[in-house]
């Protein structure tokens, strides 16, 4: 069982970064990013659900970010444009697995996630 993710980097505020997440060795029902900044908890930023493409977004991020994905393969995608100095943080990647335990307004809470990958760190320069 394993979640890769990638992406990650140095960027000033106004780039662009595409972090990756691979799901290996098992099916997913969807995935999700979130991200912890420094002494901070965790917070929800993006989900899709395969079926009927259903994604969810974090109010601050919405119009910058956008979440993709090949359900195929298990591998979701966050595009992340008009980064700002606040969007610093490890970026983790999640799995739900069918049979899913997260109903679709519920898609921001983590406890629903079965596996979670290693984070890439995200920091973005003023």
């Amino acid at each position: 069982v394993q979640l890769q993710a990638s992406g990650g980097g140095l960027v000033e505020a106004g780039g662009s970064l595409k972090l990756s997440c691979a799901a290996s060795s098992f099916s997913t029902y969807g995935m999700a990013w979130f991200r912890q900044a420094p002494g901070k908890e965790r917070e929800f930023v993006a989900a899709i659900r395969w079926s009927g493409r259903v994604t969810r977004y974090k109010d601050s991020v919405n119009g910058r970010f956008t979440i993709s994905g090949d359900n195929a393969k298990n591998t979701v995608y966050l595009q992340m444009n008009s980064l700002k100095p606040e969007d610093t943080a490890v970026y983790y990647c999640a799995a739900d697995t069918p049979p899913s335990r997260i109903i679709v307004s519920a898609l921001g809470d983590s406890r629903g996630y079965d596996y979670w990958g290693q984070g890439t760190q995200v920091t973005v320069s003023s």
